[in-house]
């Protein structure tokens, strides 16, 4: 999973990165240049710590996730789009943190002249849907072409294409995010590789000052959450050692770090969930999307797996918790051999059986 923090100059995208990262990168400084700072994280999982105590692995292994703190957006992309270096580093993003102004401090002016999240957002909001929109007409472009020389693919592929690309220009053009509009299997497979910006899942986070409350903001489109957090303060606490993490956190009230809580809502957005692997050599977390079947999930292991599948043992992580060992899963007739179409559900442990 990928993650690209963005935001408008000066409204603390490093800071969050850091607080993520238990980073030190430079924070306050905007140059106006494309720059992109990566980091990849472990997911923490308190089910791979339960795991790791029961079998006691050699190794314990988390998923992980990659995050990319991403400068150079400022909403003046304008009629050309986003440029192209930076054009490149956004559509490789699974999904968008996007960091929003709230808190007000003299020492760093806001680029626009004063806080106001609402046009801010709306702000990044329109600069993806531009850039969207004239790749759009592009390929409506380059299809319309493919369609009058024929002598290619079929028509009726063709005119099926027009029609996804006009329904999305519609949408576009009406200051719609790509995100809202349903999209069928068939039309996912035609937009797997074209990095539409506004089709991406975001997660809105209000960058708070410490003791700030965070304003009312609808933002009423799908695949989208806002949350609030103190950014400046969780980048503190998520640099301190573990024991004064915890006094801090419960000092100021906060529940857990930003670090979870915002994998949490990622993996929401995304539709992404965490499979496990559990033996004496390893307990490791997988990732795989929602839905998807067991050979799937064998795939994300190894492509070996996912060819040679036969069979999949499944153990449900409560079930096992419940009854304190794989034995006593067994004797209770808790362990199932699961075929091809079982689809693979949050917390299962696997076992995968295959022949090649």
């Amino acid at each position: 999973m990928r993650l690209g923090i963005i935001g408008l100059p000066q409204s603390g995208k490093t800071t969050l990165f850091n607080a993520l990262t238990r980073g030190t990168q430079p924070t306050g400084a905007a140059t106006g240049k494309i720059e992109v700072h990566t980091a990849v994280v472990d997911v923490p999982d308190p089910r791979v710590d339960r795991l790791s105590e029961m079998f006691k692995p050699r190794k314990t292994i988390y998923a992980k996730v990659t995050y990319a703190d991403i400068a150079g957006l400022d909403g003046s992309a304008g009629k050309s789009g986003i440029s192209g270096t930076l054009l490149n580093q956004l559509t490789q993003m699974d999904g968008f943190i996007h960091v929003v102004r709230v808190f007000d401090d003299e020492t760093i002016p806001h680029p626009s002249g004063s806080v106001d999240p609402k046009r801010d957002l709306e702000m990044m909001d329109s600069e993806f849907i531009l850039n969207d929109l004239i790749a759009v007409e592009r390929k409506l472009e380059r299809l319309a072409d493919e369609r009058r020389k024929g002598g290619g693919r079929d028509k009726a592929v063709i005119d099926r294409e027009i029609a996804l690309f006009e329904r999305m220009h519609a949408a576009l053009s009406e200051e719609q995010p790509l995100r809202d509009i349903e999209i069928s299997e068939e039309e996912e497979k035609t937009l797997s590789g074209f990095g539409l910006l506004s089709r991406k899942p975001v997660l809105v986070v209000l960058n708070l000052s410490e003791g700030q409350q965070a304003p009312e903001l609808a933002y009423d489109h799908k695949k989208s959450q806002v949350v609030a957090l103190q950014g400046k303060l969780e980048m503190d606490i998520a640099q301190l050692p573990p024991d004064e993490m915890e006094m801090f956190l419960q000092e100021y009230g906060i529940e857990e770090p930003s670090l979870n809580r915002m994998i949490r809502l990622s993996y929401d957005l995304l539709g992404l969930q965490s499979f496990f692997t559990a033996g004496e050599d390893e307990c490791r977390a997988w990732t795989t999307r929602r839905g998807a079947k067991a050979p799937e999930a064998a795939g994300v292991i190894h492509t070996d797996l996912q060819k040679g599948f036969i069979r999949a043992e499944v153990v449900a992580y409560d079930d096992l918790m419940a009854l304190g060992s794989m034995n006593e899963v067994k004797a209770h007739g808790k362990l199932r051999l699961e075929g091809k179409d079982y689809v693979v559900q949050d917390g299962d442990i696997l076992n995968i059986r295959f022949a090649i």
